[in-house]
């Protein structure tokens, strides 16, 4: 029986001339068609969003960011948070003995900025998980503008001359401070939302320049009224500022921290990676020990006072009634 041989007809050279070279391969393989290949996969629009941050994991979701870094955060946040829930029943109760409207609404600012921040740590994924931009981005709006609140009212507080009994005074402290941080919510939305600069998400490229131009702005005017604040106090004008040495320190530690970030948004907009490092590093530092800084150097304080303030109450009230004027042999 006769068998069949392949056909061995070649073709033209001027065909195999213009033909690219995965045609050619192609056509000297028997029995194999272009509808056989697998399509060709294109890039989704926009490309592949993956953080390129030194805290990155590789891929996205729940790989975005190692698990130390999400782990320090949560802690710091829970710890103080069950810090505060063990000690609410007495603050409120001191609060509320002393009928200061203006510290009530701190101690409840501290709690809304203390969940907040709770929630900011546990849901770091959302900033590069497909279809969270948005919400994450609402979340970290929301939560720096009631730490940023606290900073500005905080210091225009500290700096009367007697905060508990200036309830007007305090009342446009808060409403100036409000507005500042109004302000500062429509800029960071209009960079966010109108701008698409991902102010609060790591490792998007084709946008860093604004990013960081943004942070050394904001960092610089933080810097510059904490470092006017200390610069005051060592001229003639000291007096002007409050005697408690827990203000200076809370200034002191606050200046250098934004220093520090100044420098590290300046590094990291020139393309340095230990910028990105090291403002990675106050990002930490601002989140972990922002809020129990200021319970500790600033509310606590407050609670103690309030005691003493109780006490000199009780004792005027006795002397007027005249438990004072008989002599105890």
């Amino acid at each position: 029986m006769m068998q069949l041989q392949p056909s061995k007809r070649r073709l033209p050279y001027s065909i195999l001339i213009s033909s690219p070279p995965e045609m050619n391969l192609l056509t000297s393989i028997p029995n194999v068609s272009y509808s056989s290949l697998p399509p060709k996969v294109s890039a989704p629009p926009g490309g592949n969003r993956q953080s390129s941050s030194p805290l990155s994991g590789g891929g996205g979701g729940e790989k975005c960011h190692l698990v130390w870094y999400e782990i320090v955060l949560v802690a710091a946040a829970v710890l103080f948070l069950l810090y505060l829930a063990i000690n609410a029943k007495r603050n409120v109760r001191k609060l509320w003995s002393g009928r200061s409207f203006i510290m009530i609404s701190y101690y409840a600012l501290l709690w809304l900025a203390s969940v907040l921040n709770l929630a900011w740590c546990s849901l770091q994924a959302w900033q590069c998980t497909p279809g969270k931009e948005i919400a994450w981005n609402l979340l970290s709006l929301f939560t720096a503008s009631s730490m940023v609140f606290m900073e500005i009212s905080i210091l225009a507080f500290l700096l009367q001359d007697n905060y508990s009994s200036r309830l007007e005074a305090l009342a446009r402290t808060f409403v100036v401070s409000g507005v500042v941080v109004v302000v500062d919510i429509l800029f960071k939305a209009v960079y966010v939302f109108g701008f698409g600069v991902p102010l609060f998400i790591d490792g998007v490229d084709g946008t860093q320049r604004m990013k960081w131009g943004f942070w050394i702005i904001h960092k610089l005017l933080l810097a510059g009224v904490y470092g006017y604040i200390l610069f005051v106090h060592f001229t003639k004008w000291r007096e002007n500022l409050p005697l408690r040495p827990a203000f200076y320190n809370y200034v002191t530690v606050m200046f250098i921290l934004n220093a520090v970030a100044l420098f590290a948004c300046g590094f990291a907009g020139i393309g340095v990676s230990i910028g990105i490092w090291l403002y990675i590093f106050t990002v930490i530092c601002y989140h972990c020990f922002y809020l129990p800084i200021v319970y500790v150097a600033f509310l606590a304080d407050l609670f103690q006072e309030e005691d003493f303030l109780l006490e000199n109450a009780y004792y005027s009230e006795m002397k007027d009634a005249g438990f004072f004027d008989v002599e105890w042999d």
